[in-house]
């Protein structure tokens, strides 16, 4: 395989150029990135039907990486229940190496190529539930022989990866391949790559969430009331849709009910 993200940067001296000269090239370059993931639309499209499905009928998402990919994919699962009120457990993150890894690198994790099966199974992964395996290169032992192991179980697999023709690629069911091009430091897939990843994962997990229910019009109606902002916010979409309200009922609803939803859907009967 072609490992594009290991490509020579197109620029040359980066230890030469200004400050100016840095932040302007590596915004030049970020720009290409959405027009990268606009490319793999009718992939990233073909596993969100699929996670919705599986969803509605009770399984659950997993995101498996390692590195920088692994944190982003426990990044976006963790946004989930505060944002969308789902449980915990609906949407979950692995990372090779484990917890520790999310902070502090834990050498060589990534290598074990049956450790991710392992902790796949820890949570009782079955033919119900989805696995997304999240690696720029296409390559890490962790993350592919996860997936090759849900394969022989019957279990529902896509990926994400910026290099084609990878590894990664030939062991998913739902591959979605982004191909960003060569970093602006030569092999620093968190920069460019790092970015695609993110912007697919918000991707699958919104259109998941919104496809499941949990989002009313345009509005977060099954947040956590976990902060006062986000208390605010709920005053803010009561009184919206329940014209006249005063923000102090509003409030008052919104804390009596635990949600948005809830309190609107009490007022109204």
């Amino acid at each position: 395989m072609q490992k594009i993200t290991e490509q020579e940067s197109l620029f040359k001296a980066l230890d030469k150029m200004s400050t100016k000269e840095l932040l302007s090239n590596i915004n030049t370059v970020d720009k290409t990135v959405p027009i990268a993931v606009e490319k793999c639309i009718p992939q990233i499209e073909h596993l969100v039907d699929v996670i919705v499905d599986k969803m509605l009928a009770g399984g659950r998402l997993f995101y498996m990486g390692a590195g920088t990919s692994g944190r982003l994919g426990i990044l976006d699962a963790s946004e989930c229940p505060p944002t969308y009120g789902v449980p915990h457990g609906l949407v979950i993150g692995l990372i090779a190496g484990g917890d520790n890894a999310i902070r502090k690198a834990v050498e060589f994790a990534e290598d074990d190529r049956t450790q991710g099966w392992k902790d796949l199974q820890q949570y009782n992964i079955s033919e119900k539930d989805v696995v997304v395996g999240i690696a720029a290169s296409g390559t890490t032992p962790y993350v592919i022989g996860a997936l090759d192991e849900c394969r022989k179980n019957g279990v529902t697999t896509g990926c994400i990866t910026c290099n084609i023709d990878s590894p990664l690629e030939a062991a998913a069911d739902f591959p979605i391949v982004c191909v960003v091009g060569p970093e602006f430091v030569t092999g620093s897939t968190r920069m460019k790559s790092g970015t695609a990843q993110k912007l697919i994962l918000n991707m699958i997990s919104t259109s998941v969430m919104i496809k499941i229910g949990r989002v009313e019009g345009n509005r977060m109606v099954n947040m956590q009331l976990s902060n006062e902002k986000l208390i605010q916010r709920g005053i803010a979409m009561i009184q919206l849709e329940i014209n006249g309200l005063s923000a102090e009922s509003a409030k008052d609803l919104l804390l009596k009910h635990g949600s948005v939803k809830s309190a609107i859907s009490e007022y109204r009967q």
